[in-house]
């Protein structure tokens, strides 16, 4: 089973220990955090299922799930820490798959998601974890970086780096974006440590890297990985 889940959680660290868990699992994650982003996100790159916070900023969680099941039937799971039976009914009635409050276990939150995946029919992917994009294979759960079908050795934070941008090929990540991408296995890093890491994956992943053509510089914001899937 391989899905392409979207977490939207305001808890940076929360967020990061789903994600992990869900690239063991052999799947492959999308985090924001807050209730717009989630939306733009799920409308960008239709997910498998949505892993939801409900105190989110700017749009909280119930408005979030009713503007997804408004536009599409995307499997919902709420995660939160309300636990008042009103909150938790609320959540279902506005057509969430399930709901679970924290404190959680991660082994159960990827036995629920397992459940809600085979309930609404997304199990029946390719088993194939895989993340492919601009020539580049990322392999999340044998922790293999392939370019033009050659091995590339990637330290943790590079690994992390490009599984995230090719799950959204073309998506600009911003230097602090990418940051707390690197924070679960470089807390010491910083937004200018980003920049290594990118100029040592150009010097693994380009033919010239003082001249890119797939871990692009966009001016003013951040990188990408260019290309698209495949």
């Amino acid at each position: 089973m391989c899905a392409h889940v979207l977490v939207a959680e305001d808890d940076a660290m929360q967020a990061e220990l789903i994600r992990r868990s869900l690239l063991a699992e052999g799947h492959t994650a999308t985090v924001v955090h807050d209730g717009q982003a989630a939306l733009d996100a799920a409308r960008r790159r239709r997910p498998d299922l949505v892993v939801l916070d409900l105190m989110l900023p700017v749009i909280d969680g119930f408005e979030v799930c009713r503007a997804l099941r408004r536009d599409d039937d995307l499997p919902v799971l709420m995660l939160t820490a309300r636990t008042a039976e009103d909150d938790v009914l609320r959540g279902l009635e506005l057509g969430a798959d399930d709901y679970m409050t924290k404190p959680y276990s991660p082994r159960e939150l990827m036995a629920r998601i397992r459940t809600v995946l085979r309930r609404s029919g997304r199990a029946d992917r390719p088993d194939d974890p895989v993340v492919r994009a601009g020539g580049i294979a990322v392999d999340p759960v044998r922790h293999e970086v392939v370019c033009e079908g050659r091995p590339v050795e990637c330290t943790p934070a590079e690994f992390e780096i490009l599984l995230a941008m090719a799950a959204e090929p073309e998506r600009v990540f911003s230097r602090r974006q990418l940051l707390e991408i690197t924070r679960g296995t470089d807390r010491a890093s910083t937004e200018r440590a980003v920049d290594v890491h990118i100029m040592n994956l150009r010097r693994k992943t380009e033919a010239d890297p003082r001249r890119p053509v797939r871990l692009l510089t966009v001016f003013g914001v951040g990188y990408k990985l260019s290309g698209g899937r495949g």
